[in-house]
């Protein structure tokens, strides 16, 4: 996976060039090309992209604030976490993830999910979130957010939730460098 040694860096996104950007989902492609730059600008998502050393970006995701209808989470879940019994509860949405088909099989997904988990875990210290919420495209993706411990809506199998608690526990060693995921 990348470390600072790796020449991988994470930033938001900026005037990087998305054009040759291809994860091989259309949707996907499409969103960084022609809607990340508009959605940073009006503050409906921030977009963050994965940059190799030669300035191409090998990957991205997106977070934003987002709520949840207490009703929708599995009742023994709701008991297990002690959670209120609002109509709404707050949530960071993983909106998009995508590797491009030129870095595929050197762990970048799984690099990327874990920066934005971080990412969230140490937002939601400042504004609270009680879960990263993610929409998955097709079952491949529903399978790689399963094998990280994501849960699965009852009510719609291909949303899936991951307890603010569970990755804090991932992150509650992490005391240093919490201003930079």
């Amino acid at each position: 996976m990348p470390d600072a040694s790796s020449g991988f860096r994470v930033e938001v996104l900026g005037d990087h060039d998305r054009s040759a950007f291809s994860c091989g989902v259309e949707p996907l492609d499409r969103y960084l090309k022609q809607q990340a730059g508009q959605d940073a600008r009006r503050n409906v998502a921030v977009p963050f992209v994965l940059v190799a050393a030669d300035q191409r970006i090998a990957g991205y995701y997106t977070l934003s604030a987002t709520a949840l209808k207490g009703d929708d989470l599995p009742p023994e879940l709701v008991k297990k976490l002690r959670l209120p019994r609002y109509p709404e509860l707050p949530a960071t949405m993983l909106g998009r993830l995508a590797v491009d088909s030129g870095f595929r099989g050197q762990r970048l997904g799984e690099f990327l999910l874990l920066h934005a988990l971080r990412r969230a875990w140490i937002g939601s210290q400042q504004v609270a979130s009680l879960g990263v919420i993610v929409d998955a495209k097709d079952e491949s993706a529903r399978q790689f957010y399963l094998h990280y411990h994501f849960l699965s809506f009852p009510e719609n199998p291909r949303r899936l939730f991951l307890p603010m608690k569970t990755v804090a526990a991932l992150f509650a060693s992490d005391t240093e460098g919490l201003a930079k995921p």
